[in-house]
């Protein structure tokens, strides 16, 4: 699949190191030679075990928690992996370095809700460019502008893709009793395109959050009376909002069953006993954050987005244009 020029390497940290062996695999590729731990004290340390003098270096690692060896890692670990990792390549005269973030954390807080607030997406920003890569590969931002933190090129590959495909067969014979909802406000403009994409209505449902991590819904704009509903969103974190509005689409708007989809999986606190105790019949996630480890819930299922990131690798190292993974 690689065909000119300079090497492609890819290596991994700890956070999410079987996405990064899938996309080798795609790639056609062995999975670089690396070592990516903690000291005693629980500093973080990467050594590269491997000449990347010239190479192309593809870094791939969402900044989510993760378990290794029965051992928890936090968010913090991740992102400073990350850095750590794109350090020791520049200083090993790696040619390029792009930061494959499949889910990229700290995103949430993108500017000032209120006084003395950080804007802390652009600080990891800045930290990524200052340990010094070259340009970002990620997926479904939290939100768009997040792009323009950084002072070096982003590619941000949509999720929806994937999940159109998987829906469109799935309900290919009820597509006529099939809709698309929101579940706020705030990402109409991705349920919409998603919609459009599956050719079926869209519905919205109306929420007015009181504080962090609570929501209330208010009222379902839009008739998913007897619909098989598809409800989108970008990420779920604790499960409230998203059970909260299958909820009201099942009670309130008479909905005949509720299937979610996001393209990132956060599932901290209670969010798998929620999601099972819920009125869901499936949730749709991408593997761009792991499955917790020894969490199981028969209604959560994972999608691969391995293939879609091995695409977006070849077309950077080729030099070709990425727009076509978003058609």
């Amino acid at each position: 699949m690689i065909a000119h020029g300079k090497d492609i390497k890819v290596f991994t940290g700890n956070s999410n190191p079987k996405l990064a062996k899938d996309i080798c695999m795609e790639l056609g590729i062995p999975l670089g030679n690396c070592e990516v731990g903690s000291f005693s004290d629980g500093e973080n340390f990467a050594s590269i075990y491997e000449t990347v003098r010239g190479s192309d270096v593809f870094v791939v690692q969402s900044t989510c928690s993760f378990t290794k060896e029965g051992k928890p890692g936090t968010v913090n670990d991740s992102l400073m992996e990350l850095l750590i990792m794109i350090d020791a390549l520049k200083r090993a005269s790696a040619g390029r370095i792009t930061a494959v973030i499949p889910y990229f954390g700290y995103a949430r807080q993108d500017r000032k809700t209120k006084p003395r607030d950080p804007i802390s997406a652009k600080l990891v920003a800045n930290l990524i460019t200052t340990a010094g890569a070259d340009r970002v590969l990620t997926m479904d931002l939290h939100a768009n502008q997040i792009q323009g933190f950084f002072d070096i090129p982003v590619d941000n590959l949509l999720g929806s893709p994937i999940f159109v495909d998987h829906f469109a067969r799935k309900f290919k014979d009820v597509r006529d009793d099939t809709m698309v909802v929101s579940p706020d406000v705030g990402s109409v403009a991705r349920a919409r395109a998603f919609a459009q994409k599956l050719k079926i209505p869209l519905a919205i449902v109306d929420k007015r959050r009181q504080k962090a991590k609570t929501s209330e819904v208010m009222n379902i704009i839009g008739d998913v009376r007897d619909k098989h509903v598809i409800l989108l969103d970008d990420m779920v974190d604790t499960g409230g909002s998203l059970c909260h509005a299958a909820k009201a689409l099942v009670e309130i708007g008479g909905a005949r069953d509720v299937t979610a989809c996001a393209s990132h999986g956060v599932l901290s606190g209670p969010a798998v006993q929620r999601i099972t105790d819920s009125v869901l019949n499936e949730v749709m996630f991408l593997n761009t954050i792991p499955p917790r480890e020894g969490v199981q819930c028969e209604k959560i299922k994972y999608i691969s987005v391995a293939h879609m990131f091995a695409e977006a690798i070849s077309h950077i190292y080729m030099e070709t244009s990425v727009s076509p993974l978003f058609l």
